[in-house]
């Protein structure tokens, strides 16, 4: 409220204002997903529950949805808004617990009518510094979407075989904040001329933080859990949207869409990659 104007100055330039979460492509997945009152629906990924919200508003106020979440902290506040939006219990029933649980949800649901699966991380846990996602601020290395169970990524590095690494835990330096890491591979790359150097350690920072962050919370593993329990859980007729950030999660989908319809199981899926 207080900095309106610096809000709309970072909008227009495309990007989205630190604290704050808009959701992604939410007109061309209600388009696709073809939402009719009555119906039943998942929300994978609940996140800031913009999707969900959307998606509920296409049921005026029948059927129901379903949303999962790992995340207690922002789960339970995205859960306070849309009560206070309107969409209560009667219309919303939110678990915490892993969107690859899609089979014991869909029991009790008795199918769904339509999923969306948004995957990855959100803005909300990436602007936040005491979680650890981003390289450009200092804060624990923690990485985890549930900062409750598991191991975090500085726990991971302990046991980690990276030879500049390993080199800085053998001198007694715990690789345990962010800035420690891009440190690391600041030095690592400190051959490369002045020139490129900024450029690919910005890319190096993203790809180590991101691998980090996929390995601590299994990503792989639980998607490829989510796309082999997707067909059972959703009803004859039912449509499923994914939204992909990145190569590791855009081929696992894929393939797991194309063995399913060269197996009969779904009716059609899409060839083409939409983009926002």
């Amino acid at each position: 409220e207080k900095y309106q104007d610096t809000i709309q100055h970072v909008i227009q330039k495309g990007n989205t204002p630190a604290g704050m979460h808009i959701s992604i492509m939410v007109q061309e997945i209600l388009d696709f997903l073809q939402i009719q009152p009555g119906q039943v629906g998942f929300d994978a990924t609940l996140g800031y529950g913009g999707h969900t919200k959307a998606m509920m508003e296409c049921l005026h106020g029948e059927g129901h949805m379903y949303a999962t979440d790992v995340d207690p902290e922002e789960s339970a506040k995205t859960r306070r808004r849309l009560a206070e939006q309107g969409f209560g219990e009667d219309i919303l029933t939110v678990k915490l617990q892993n969107f690859c649980t899609i089979d014991e949800i869909a029991k009790e649901a008795g199918g769904f009518d339509f999923i969306l699966a948004d995957l990855g991380v959100s803005s909300m846990q990436i602007d936040n510094p005491k979680r650890g996602f981003s390289f450009r601020a200092d804060g624990p290395l923690d990485l985890r979407l549930n900062q409750e169970k598991g191991i975090s990524a500085a726990e991971r590095l302990d046991k980690i075989s990276a030879k500049a690494i390993t080199d800085e835990i053998r001198k007694g330096n715990r690789v345990d904040t962010t800035t420690k890491l891009r440190e690391i591979i600041e030095k690592t790359l400190s051959f490369l001329p002045e020139k490129e150097r900024k450029d690919t350690v910005r890319k190096t920072c993203q790809r180590v933080f991101q691998a980090l962050r996929i390995d601590v919370n299994r990503e792989f593993e639980v998607l490829y859990e989510f796309m082999e329990k997707l067909p059972d859980a959703l009803k004859p007729g039912g449509r499923v949207a994914i939204l992909t950030f990145h190569s590791g999660e855009d081929k696992l989908v894929k393939k797991a869409l194309k063995a399913g319809y060269k197996a009969g199981i779904y009716s059609d899926y899409a060839r083409d990659v939409v983009r926002p």
